[in-house]
């Protein structure tokens, strides 16, 4: 079991992990295929100068039971393949609890993408990235925003997660009040989880 901490890029939720297999049913093309495009945008990754180093940002796919995440400090790699991903089976952000099994840990975020697949059936991918122009122009962009006594991995941003999906409950983008530069993408498919986020880039360039 993992404990929790307040680190940025650490997991903060206490994990049941083991060795397993990934489910067969998934969109693995998309998420390898999205993961390399968002990395190519600075949208994932790593840098020594921001986050104290830590990787950031994390994508996943929803799957017959759960979904699959991209596993922990991965967001730095050029790409992913399948033993940097984890399948999440249970998860209770009320009890702070994620069970999961597969080659890699679950992201710090996985209670996040979670909270999304919970709250909306059609939705079978979410996206979350750190994007300074999107998270620093939110409001000129009309995206809702979490509370910014949430922080990122625990039980109050899953809640606050909640709380615009219910608002709002359709495929876009949500920007994370308490969590520095994170912004979530989600939609029914990755490809159009992928062009919100872009557009929303756009946007804030041109804002």
């Amino acid at each position: 079991m993992s404990g929790m901490t307040d680190t940025e890029g650490v997991i903060q939720y206490r994990l049941d992990h083991r060795d397993g297999g990934l489910p067969r049913q998934a969109d693995y093309e998309g998420l390898f295929d999205w993961f390399a495009r968002c990395r190519q945008q600075g949208l994932l990754g790593r840098d020594p100068q921001r986050y104290d180093g830590y990787a950031y940002g994390n994508i996943s796919v929803r799957a017959t039971t759960g979904f699959v995440i991209s596993g922990t400090q991965t967001g730095g790699q050029s790409r992913l393949g399948q033993n940097d991903l984890a399948w999440v089976t249970r998860f209770d952000s009320a009890a702070n609890t994620l069970t999961a099994q597969g080659p890699s840990r679950p992201s710090s975020e996985a209670m996040t993408h979670g909270e999304v697949y919970a709250e909306l059936p059609a939705v079978g991918a979410v996206i979350h990235a750190h994007s300074p122009a999107i998270w620093g122009k939110a409001a000129a962009l009309c995206l809702p925003v979490t509370d910014a006594g949430a922080s990122y991995g625990t039980p109050a941003m899953a809640q606050e997660v909640r709380r615009l999906l219910q608002a709002t409950p359709r495929a876009g983008v949500i920007a994370m009040g308490g969590h520095e530069d994170g912004v979530i993408a989600y939609a029914a498919t990755m490809p159009e989880a992928g062009r919100l986020l872009l557009d929303a880039l756009a946007r804030a360039g041109a804002a």
